[in-house]
């Protein structure tokens, strides 16, 4: 069955449905494109046909974008060369739209040809914009949820259907720039403002039906003499401003390290200077070069893929449908607050539970503030304010949680604080309710202690802010049961967050690895390396900050209390070590990080960081001469990979796949590199264990190279070549 079809309506309008059999949303493939281009071939040339409309068969959306599947298909093709596989596949796609575009036009005159118009019932992703802008005229219907836009950027490629020539040519660089290098989403009624569509209409089919037998005329701007393009091409005294600007805005947001977004501006300078068809070629072999950059296919793998599988539920036990109706939340304040906005705007009914009824209400305020601001930048009502905030009963009655169906607990984190909350608690909620524990970092097993249902306790580990950040940690105890995990893992679906599941080891997967990245940058602190070079070299690395930011920012206390902790579980095994020192002695100095306006930085009376705070120096005095900053990046990421393998060797990490999606979404572990696991990959398991040998000579064991690597190195193995196979089958 045929992904497009056509119909001819009794005024001679051609209907190209787009549906896309078995999915939700269309997706393109090659055979897609295949059988587009036979049905735009057959509107061209009966006679009878006098223009079509392309829409979609799905209600409320017109496509998802590309099968990005597809693309590594084209580089099979090409064989010894998977460049040119890649390069002609995407030729063979930039060929189909050029036929919509051209429409049969003489190509001397631009005379004649049929009107093709594209309408879009919802959201028009990627490919699913880019057919559209190689259209005529594109309507949209008054749709406010529906989404327009060019992601790509996203996960590490750029919009390469002419999605970023086209854009470039019908706006200007300035104007399309925060679409394309940013992959900005707007509704349909922004998108006809920015001028991406044409038309937003209550019935776009009637009026795109209309359009297309008013004779009007098709030829695109850029396919006329004399076409300028809007705000300036590059050696115009504008453009030439605009497109100085732009490089500099990219090299400023990414670092560099961004290997898309650097092609994608290429592509767009030096498409600007020539015709329309050569342009696009140029799209084409930076996009091809992109696209063979290991960087970007780690990226698609973790940050759409892998990302999508996990979301879906790829590692689910098989158990019937446990969406929560329900929730109990414990403890009200900044963590508690957030879990109690996410599942209330997710439609559950919340109790917020806290020990006096001010903080509770005060938990409750979190959503109305949240909300308040949501109206004033339009993208809420008082309608949808007033609903959410009904959902949820801030109270200190525990009997309210009787008919709950799961609980997450949010108090203070103190073993012994949560043992009498689960005990109060799990003798009022239903037996059948699960039991859950936002803790960071106390081991799921011996929480569970406190229950009387083991197989029902479970940990849910939300990062912070719980509203802003995407991820969530599942933490299985050894006696959780497929049924906690389950309802854990809808839970998270129906919050529209990406969960990973791990196993029960103290501090679990993301704290494991982000407490070593911290306490190297705060140890090289210590050693005398300046901490300007030490969250620069980090952010070099695509690390949204650097560990003496990132410390600032979780709080030096919270350090400190989480060492003593360590200390006191682990005895004589814990790593002592200078980052310990400083940690605890700017706790004695009252220089708690950004909420004491002190820490690392100073800061002003609204907690904006003023600078690195000079004392610093005057207590551990900086090296005359400063380590290179490659030095600096290899202990900065080995300090969090090598704790990456550790993981998966202890099996904590069941899958690599959540290795590397928790490592991106949960701290922003270098998005260029797909992960901790894909990084290895890239660099290669030989010279990461070399690597690991040079490190521990000069900084000692905890550089130790783990025995699985040192084992993957020896055989010339690769992570997703040995677990990627059994990941994906899980």
């Amino acid at each position: 069955m045929s992904d497009f079809n056509l119909s001819v309506d009794a005024d001679g309008v051609g209907i190209i449905t787009w549906d896309t059999a078995g999915k939700s949303m269309n997706v393109m493939t090659e055979q897609a494109f295949t059988d587009l281009n036979a049905i735009i071939d057959t509107v061209l040339s009966d006679d009878a046909i006098k223009g079509a409309v392309i829409t979609s068969g799905k209600e409320g959306s017109f496509a998802g974008g590309m099968d990005l599947n597809v693309l590594a298909e084209m580089g099979k093709r090409g064989g010894d060369s998977p460049a040119q596989g890649m390069f002609d596949g995407v030729m063979s796609m930039h060929g189909v739209l050029r036929k919509i575009e051209r429409a049969g036009m003489d190509p001397k005159t631009n005379k004649g040809g049929k009107p093709i118009a594209c309408v879009l019932p919802g959201t028009a992703l990627g490919i699913g914009l880019e057919l559209p802008l190689a259209t005529h005229r594109i309507f949209a219907a008054d749709n406010p949820k529906a989404k327009i836009g060019l992601p790509e950027i996203m996960v590490g490629i750029f919009p390469g259907g002419g999605g970023t020539t086209r854009m470039v040519r019908k706006m200007g660089a300035m104007a399309a720039s925060p679409f394309l290098l940013q992959g900005k989403m707007v509704d349909p009624k922004k998108a006809k403002m920015a001028g991406i569509i044409d038309e937003v209409s209550e019935d776009p089919m009637a009026d795109a039906k209309a359009w297309v037998l008013s004779e009007p005329k098709i030829v695109k701007p850029w396919d006329e003499k004399g076409y300028k393009m809007p705000g300036g091409e590059p050696y115009h005294p504008a453009g030439f401003m605009t497109f100085v600007g732009a490089n500099a805005m990219v090299n400023g947001n990414t670092w560099g390290v961004y290997p898309a977004a650097k092609a994608l501006l290429s592509a767009v300078y030096e498409g600007a200077m020539v015709p329309f068809d050569t342009a696009i070629k140029i799209e084409a072999r930076w996009f091809t070069n992109v696209l063979m950059n290991p960087s970007s296919s780690a990226m698609i793998r973790s940050l759409f893929i892998n990302k999508e599988a996990l979301e879906k539920g790829a590692n689910r036990p098989d158990v019937p449908d446990q969406r929560v109706k329900k929730v109990g939340v414990l403890g009200a304040g900044m963590m508690g607050a957030g879990i109690a906005l996410v599942s209330a705007r997710a439609g559950m009914d919340v109790v917020l539970i806290d020990t006096n009824q001010e903080a509770a209400d005060r938990g409750k305020a979190y959503s109305e503030s949240f909300m308040d601001k949501g109206i004033k930048r339009k993208k809420a009502t008082e309608e949808q304010k007033t609903a959410m905030l009904a959902k949820i009963n801030a109270t200190t009655d525990l009997n309210a949680l009787a008919d709950v169906d799961l609980i997450i607990e949010a108090v203070f984190e103190d073993p012994a604080v949560k043992a009498e909350m689960t005990k109060k608690v799990e003798a009022i909620i239903p037996e059948d309710a699960i039991f859950a524990s936002n803790t960071s970092t106390l081991p799921i097993t011996g929480l569970a202690e406190a229950s009387v249902r083991k197989d029902q306790f479970i940990g849910i580990h939300f990062f912070s802010p719980v509203e802003k950040m995407a991820l969530v940690e599942i933490i299985k105890g050894k006696e959780t049961g497929p049924r906690a995990v389950a309802k854990a893992l809808d839970y998270v679906r129906q919050i529209k967050k990406t969960p990973i599941v791990v196993n029960d080891e103290r501090f679990f997967y993301a704290n494991r690895c982000i407490i070593p990245y911290i306490n190297e940058g705060v140890m090289m602190a210590g050693e005398g390396v300046a901490p300007q070079l030490l969250d620069h070299a980090a952010q070099l690395l695509g690390f949204p900050v650097g560990p003496i930011q990132l410390v600032d920012e979780t709080s030096l206390d919270l350090g400190a209390k989480i060492a003593k902790a360590t200390m006191a579980a682990m005895g004589n095994a814990y790593p002592k070590s200078i980052a310990d020192d400083v940690t605890f002695w700017m706790v004695d100095e009252g220089r708690f990080g950004r909420k004491a306006k002190a820490g690392f930085f100073d800061y002003d009376e609204n907690g904006k960081r003023l600078g690195y705070w000079k004392g610093f120096a005057d207590k551990f005095p900086r090296l005359e001469e400063q380590p290179d900053v490659t030095e600096v990046q290899h202990r900065l990421i080995f300090s969090q990979v090598l704790e990456a393998v550790r993981a998966l060797e202890a099996d904590v990490l069941e899958d690599i796949r959540e290795g590397d999606v928790g490592a991106i979404l949960g701290w922003g572990f270098m998005p260029w590199s797909g992960g901790p696991f894909s990084w290895l990959d890239i660099v290669g398991a030989a010279w990461a264990a070399e690597k690991c040998d040079e490190l521990t000579a000069k900084y000692g064991e905890r550089f130790t190279c783990p025995p699985l690597l040192r084992e993957m190195a020896e055989k010339n193995q690769s992570f997703y070549g040995r677990f990627g196979q059994q990941a994906a089958a899980a």
